[in-house]
């Protein structure tokens, strides 16, 4: 197992096993492969991911808090239990007006 890894086969609650960090964002490997990984990510108030573009699709859910994630120009507002879907090749920011947690899932296979 990965170090950076959660455990496996046992039971976790997600959004406790990431911690809010002052001024930081956080990324907490779930399972990390070559085909996709699945992170859990904490942003404190007034961080923001560099903006980017990747190959494949992103999924990520909100696990606590409020999220702002810009898709090509577009500002979507998410909260607590909302996911959205980052399409492929777009360009992407990820901002936290007030602090949250969220899950991003790529898959990585699949794409011909």
């Amino acid at each position: 197992m990965d170090n950076n890894e959660v455990e496996k086969g046992k039971a976790h609650i997600i959004v406790e096993i990431i911690e809010y960090v002052s001024n930081s964002v956080v990324i907490k490997s779930i399972i990390k492969k070559t085909t996709g990984n699945i992170t859990a990510v904490s942003f404190d108030t007034g961080e923001a991911m560099a903006e980017k573009s990747i190959p494949f699709d992103t999924f990520v859910q909100i696990i606590d808090g409020k999220a702002e994630i810009v898709i090509d120009g577009i500002s979507n507002a998410l909260q607590t239990g909302q996911s959205i879907i980052i399409p492929a090749h777009s360009s992407n920011i990820v901002k936290a007006n007030e602090r949250f947690k969220m899950i991003s899932t790529v898959i990585k296979s699949g794409y011909e």
